[in-house]
């Protein structure tokens, strides 16, 4: 009888306990299935992402060049201070400051051509408005590459559509991407072109996302239209568009295909043979990389545009409140 006792305790027991074992591995790989999911992701990051940026850092910090491969020396923070003080800076600082011209140019005339023809579009009285938007919006329908390679010919100053029908008007050719000054107008017009139709759908949505009460009280008060829009549209307006314009702003600033595929960073500066006249930062650092071999400077650059960027990307995830928990 004891012994029947003592083996069914057991027996209670070593089942006890094989529950317990198979509720701990149910709730270990409650928490490492997640984790087992996001691994591919993590894991192509990590190659793809993160090695190349550590890579790109520690190169920053170095002389490397093709003709120190194999011997470079760590310089500390000596590249950055060529890139803003040494004799490098005749170089640099121009293309910096047409990075930041050009990024602020292309994204002020692009929001404010967008917003004009938003307000058209959202006209009640404009008849057919949905064929005017489809038609405005080709221009972001068209790959980017083949646009912009289009337009080098549309532009081109012997043979290029525009230049011929202002010899037939008996008008003086325009040197469209051989003139420093023209060609710096022609990638902003070019860039115009391409962007305004992101920019004129946003700010119609935004648009039409104002209440209808709001006009009704300013009419009612006797505002005129341009009061109207003054008071009610543009402030309403700035709640989304500021995010917007800063997210802008940070994808021109390295908007490498539009200025290398119409221009080349060029024409040549007469200064130096290492930049262009319309070159920005990503084209010249692209440059310094693949035709210069001056791999740590072309680090250094690199950190300069990741830190600008990062910052304005934070600052547009906070306007928009991106890590802001959801319930």
């Amino acid at each position: 009888m004891n012994i029947h006792l003592f083996w069914k305790r057991r027996s209670k027991s070593a089942s006890r306990g094989s529950i317990e074992d198979s509720l701990h591995r149910e709730r270990f790989f409650r928490r490492v299935r997640p984790y087992a999911y996001l691994a591919p992701a993590l894991t192509s990051m990590a190659v793809l992402s993160f090695l190349p940026i550590a890579y790109t850092v520690y190169v920053a910090f170095t002389d490397m060049s093709l003709y120190r491969f194999d011997k470079y020396n760590f310089i500390g923070f000596g590249n950055l201070v060529e890139l803003f003080a040494g004799p490098f800076s005749k170089v640099f600082l121009p293309v910096f400051t047409w990075t930041v011209v050009f990024a602020a140019l292309t994204t002020i005339l692009n929001y404010a051509l967008g917003l004009f023809l938003a307000i058209l579009l959202n006209n009640p009285h404009l008849k057919e408005s949905n064929v005017y938007r489809a038609i405005l919006i080709i221009p972001w329908a068209l790959p980017g590459t083949i646009a912009i390679l289009s337009w080098t010919g549309v532009l081109n100053v012997s043979f290029g559509p525009v230049n011929t029908f202002l010899k037939m008007m008996g008008l003086t050719p325009v040197p469209w991407l051989t003139n420093p000054l023209w060609a710096k107008i022609s990638i902003l017009l070019v860039n115009l072109w391409l962007g305004y139709p992101f920019m004129m759908s946003a700010c119609l949505g935004g648009l039409q996302s104002i209440s209808a009460e709001l006009y009704e009280a300013a009419d009612i008060d006797g505002a005129s239209s341009w009061q109207k829009f003054k008071y009610v549209t543009f402030p309403m307006l700035m709640r989304f568009s500021i995010p917007l314009l800063i997210s802008t702003f940070a994808y021109n600033f390295n908007n490498f295909g539009m200025v290398f595929l119409l221009t080349g960073g060029g024409p040549p500066r007469l200064d130096t043979s290492f930049a262009g006249t319309t070159d920005i930062m990503a084209t010249f650092s692209y440059k310094l990389t693949l035709q210069f071999y001056r791999y740590g400077l072309a680090g250094m650059m690199s950190m300069v545009m990741f830190l600008i960027v990062g910052t304005l990307t934070l600052i547009q995830m906070k306007l928009t409140n991106a890590f802001a928990e959801v319930d």
